[in-house]
C-alpha cells in the first residue's frame, strides 16, 4: 500500500510538525508513505518539494491579497480565514498517481484549493483528512471563537469586515458541501473536542468522522537528568522554572496578557524562587512585562528542545485557541507537567491535578494558582510519573500508527 501525505509544509508549524511525525511514525512500521509540501524545510528524501518557488509565492499572496480585498483593505483577521483560491497540481504528480490513500493534513495558503480537492476526490482514491483546525467543516476559519454560524451554512461571518448572510463564508461553505460529496473523505480529529465540533457541521455530516490523537516519538522526548541538563544550559538549579514557549511568544491567542497577569499574582508570594523560560520569536516583548526574572532563549532547534523541556519544573500554556498542542505532549513526554485552560483538546491532554492542572478559562488568578499547586504543593513525583505514562500509554508512535494503518487498510 503507497500513501501521500499532502500538507503545507513538513516541519513549519505544529499541523506540519504533526504530520511529519506521523510520516515517520508509519514509515517505522512497515508503511510506504511520501509526502508533498511546497514548504519543504527538512532533508528527507521522502519528502517531495512541489510547485517552484516563484509560483508558490505568487499562490499564497493572490489568495491573502483576495481576502485583504474582500475584508476592504484590512489586515485584521487576514490570517485567521482562508479561501483556498489558490493551489499546486498534486494530481499531476507520479506519487499521486502510485498512491493507494490520499492523506490531507493542514492545506492551505496555497498548496490546495478546493477545486484541486475536487480533482482528488473525483480520481477515486481513498481519502483521509486529518484536522488540524476547524476549517475543514466551516466556511473559510481556522477557529470560529464562539461562532456556531458552521453548524448551518456560515454567512455574517464576524471574521470580515462587511459580514452579510450571503458573503465570502456562506460562499465556500456551500462549496465545500458540494466538492465533498463527490467522494468519500474519513475526517480524522486530533481531539474529541473537533470531533465534537465536525459532528455538527452539514459539510461533513454524510463523511465519517473519527478521533486519533498526534503521535510523538517518546524515545526523543523522554525524562533527563534537570540538574545535569540545567548545568548543561546555564541555567539556575535553585529556581523553580516556568517554561512557556510558542513559535510567535506575543501572539495575542498564545494568552500571553493573562500569562503576565498570572505572573504578577505568584511572584508576590514566590518571587525570589521562580525564573520564566521563553521559547520563541518576540519573546523579549513577553519578558518585560512579565514580574519575575526571564531568560528569553529565542527559537531553539526541535532536538534540543527535549532538553529544554527537561530543564522545567512545568511547562504553561494559556493559549485561548487551541486543538492538541504538540508543546503539552513533548512535555509531558518528558516528564514535566503542564498548566493549560479549560479550552479546546487541553482538558483531554492535561489530567486535572494528576498530570498538572486545569485552569478556568481566561482567568489568570486560577492560571496563578495552577502554577502554585504544581510546583509547590503538588507530588512533584507523581506529577512526572503521571505525566510521562499518559504520554506512553495515548500518543505513542506504534499506537498511532497502528490506528491509522487500520483505517487504510479498511
Amino acid at each position: 500500500m503507497n500513501i501521500l501525505i499532502v500538507s503545507t509544509s513538513d516541519n513549519r508549524g505544529g499541523a506540519a510538525i504533526a504530520a511529519y511525525r506521523l510520516m515517520n511514525a508509519l514509515k517505522s512500521e512497515g508503511v510506504n508513505i511520501k509526502m508533498a509540501v511546497i514548504d519543504k524545510r527538512s532533508n528527507n528524501s521522502d519528502v517531495i518539494q512541489v510547485g517552484n518557488k516563484l509560483n508558490n509565492r505568487y499562490n499564497f499572496y493572490r489568495e491573502r491579497g483576495e481576502i485583504f480585498l474582500i475584508n476592504r483593505l484590512s489586515k485584521v483577521n487576514l490570517f485567521d480565514v482562508s479561501i483556498a483560491n489558490t493551489s499546486t497540481s498534486i494530481t499531476k504528480l507520479d506519487e499521486f498517481k502510485n498512491a493507494n490513500v490520499i492523506h490531507l493534513h493542514w492545506i492551505n495558503q496555497g498548496i490546495l484549493s478546493i477545486k484541486e480537492i475536487e480533482k482528488i476526490l473525483q480520481s477515486g482514491k481513498k481519502v483521509v483528512w486529518t484536522m488540524h483546525d476547524m476549517w475543514p467543516f466551516t466556511g473559510i476559519c481556522h477557529h470560529a471563537a464562539g461562532c456556531n454560524n458552521y453548524e448551518s451554512a456560515c454567512g455574517m461571518c464576524p471574521y470580515l469586515a462587511n459580514p452579510s448572510e450571503f458573503d465570502i463564508s456562506n460562499f465556500i461553505f456551500e462549496k465545500k458541501k458540494h466538492v465533498y460529496s463527490k467522494g468519500n473523505i474519513t475526517f480524522v480529529a486530533c481531539s474529541e473536542w473537533l470531533k465534537r465540533l465536525a459532528d455538527k457541521s452539514p459539510i461533513v455530516r454524510n463523511q465519517k468522522v473519527v478521533n486519533i490523537p498526534n503521535p510523538i516519538d517518546t524515545e526523543l522526548y523522554k525524562p533527563m537528568d534537570k540538574y545535569v541538563i540545567r548545568k548543561k544550559l546555564k541555567l539556575p538549579t535553585d529556581k523553580k522554572i516556568i517554561l512557556f514557549a510558542a513559535a510567535k511568544a506575543s501572539d495575542p491567542r498564545k494568552g500571553t496578557d493573562y500569562l503576565i497577569n498570572a505572573s504578577k499574582l505568584i511572584a508576590e508570594l514566590y518571587q525570589d524562587e521562580l525564573l520564566f523560560l521563553i521559547v520563541g520569536s518576540q519573546g523579549e516583548e513577553i519578558a518585560e512585562r512579565l514580574h519575575t526574572p526571564t531568560i528569553c532563549m529565542g527559537y531553539v532547534d526541535s532536538l534540543k528542545m527535549p532538553e529544554v523541556y527537561n530543564a522545567a519544573d512545568v511547562y504553561i500554556t494559556p493559549s485561548l485557541q487551541e486543538n492538541l498542542p504538540n508543546t503539552i505532549m513533548e512535555a509531558m513526554s518528558s516528564g514535566i507537567p503542564c498548566v493549560g485552560f479549560n479550552i479546546g483538546g487541553i482538558p483531554e491532554m492535561i489530567n486535572h491535578k494528576t498530570t498538572g492542572y486545569i485552569a478556568k478559562y481566561k482567568n489568570a488568578e486560577d492560571l496563578a494558582n495552577g502554577l502554585i499547586w504544581t510546583l509547590f504543593e503538588a507530588d512533584s513525583e507523581a506529577l512526572v510519573h503521571n505525566s510521562r505514562e499518559k504520554v506512553l500509554v495515548s500518543y505513542g508512535h506504534r499506537k498511532i500508527a497502528n490506528l491509522y494503518k487500520s483505517i487504510y487498510e479498511e
